[in-house]
C-alpha cells in the first residue's frame, strides 16, 4: 500500500499544510492539488458535494501525490466507510462531542479486530496500491472535530480513545458555542478566551501524543498555529481563494480606471475599426 505522507510528515515532526475543496469540480481539485499543499480535503459536510462529486475528485488529485482526506457530513458508518473505499487517507469527522461518539467513529476506520469497518474497497484497492486489506488499519487518518462547549469539557476523554490520531478544531462552530453564541463564527480567533480554549485543545491532544489540526483563515494565523505545536493547519478553503484572487483583480482593475476619461476613443476606435 502506499504510504500516508501526512503520516510520514508527522513522524518527522513536520507540519503540514491542508487545502480545503467546497467546489464540486474535479477540476478545481485537480488545480488545488497541484498546488503544493500535503493533503487536501474534499467537504461533505458543507460543501457542495455528493458521493459521486468526491469519488471525481479524489481521482483527480492522484496523479499530484497529494494526500487525499474527507471532511464527513456526519459520524454515520456508511459515510465514513464509503469514503475510505472511495480512496480517502483520512477522514475529519465533525461534531465529536463525548468519548462514546469518538469510539463509534474509529471503529468504522478500522478493520476487525481493530473496529467495525466492512471490507469492500472498492476504488482504493486499486489507487492505494496492493496491501490495502493489511496496511489500511495503520494508514488511514482519523479526525475528531472539537467545535462545541460539550467537546471542550469532554477533551481528555476524547483524547484517550484508543485508534484516534487527533483532533480537528473548527473555529467557526466552536467559537458559537463556547460563547453560547456571544461571538460570531469565524476563523482566526483573537479573542482571549477562544485563544485559551484552542490551547487546551492542543494540549490535551499533546499530552496523549495525538495529533492536532485547525481551520485557519489566513496564512499567518497558520503560522502562528503551527508555532504553537500544531502538526496540520487547514489554509481557507476553494471558495474563499477564488473570491480574494477575482475580488483583488477586479478592484485593482477598477482603481487603475479612476480618473480615466472613458468617453477618449480607443486608437481602434480611431482608425474606424
Amino acid at each position: 500500500m502506499i504510504a500516508n505522507k501526512l503520516k510520514m510528515k508527522w513522524a518527522d515532526n513536520k507540519a503540514t499544510l491542508n487545502g480545503w475543496l467546497s467546489i464540486n469540480s474535479s477540476f478545481v481539485a485537480e488545480i488545488m492539488a497541484a498546488q503544493g499543499y500535503d493533503s487536501l480535503t474534499v467537504d461533505m459536510q458543507h460543501g457542495a458535494i455528493g458521493y459521486e462529486g468526491m469519488l471525481s475528485m479524489l481521482q483527480a488529485m492522484r496523479a499530484s501525490g497529494v494526500t487525499p482526506m474527507v471532511r464527513v457530513p456526519w459520524n454515520q458508518p456508511a459515510d465514513i466507510m464509503k469514503a475510505l473505499d472511495a480512496g480517502a487517507y483520512g477522514i475529519i469527522c465533525p461534531m465529536i462531542n463525548t468519548k462514546e461518539q469518538a469510539e463509534e467513529f474509529v471503529k468504522c476506520l478500522r478493520y476487525p479486530p481493530r473496529g467495525e469497518r466492512s471490507f469492500g474497497p472498492t476504488r482504493v484497492n486499486f489507487s492505494a496500491g496492493p496491501g490495502y486489506a493489511s496496511e489500511a488499519n495503520d494508514q488511514v487518518i482519523g479526525l475528531a472535530m472539537i467545535e462545541t462547549a460539550e467537546a471542550v469539557k469532554n477533551i481528555s476523554a476524547i483524547v484517550s480513545t484508543p485508534g484516534l490520531d487527533g483532533v480537528y478544531i473548527g473555529p467557526a462552530d466552536l467559537s458559537l458555542g463556547v460563547t453560547n453564541g456571544r461571538l460570531a463564527p469565524g476563523f482566526d480567533r483573537e479573542e482571549p478566551e477562544m485563544v485559551e480554549t484552542i490551547k487546551k485543545i492542543l494540549t490535551e491532544a499533546k499530552a496523549l501524543g495525538l495529533r492536532a489540526g485547525i481551520h485557519c483563515g489566513s496564512s499567518a494565523y497558520a503560522v502562528r498555529a503551527i508555532n504553537w505545536g500544531f502538526d496540520f493547519t487547514t489554509i481557507s478553503n476553494d471558495v474563499r481563494v477564488l473570491v480574494s484572487g477575482a475580488s483583488k483583480m477586479v478592484t485593482e482593475t477598477r482603481g487603475l480606471l479612476e480618473g480615466t476619461d472613458l468617453n477618449v476613443k480607443s486608437e481602434a476606435e480611431k482608425s474606424g475599426y
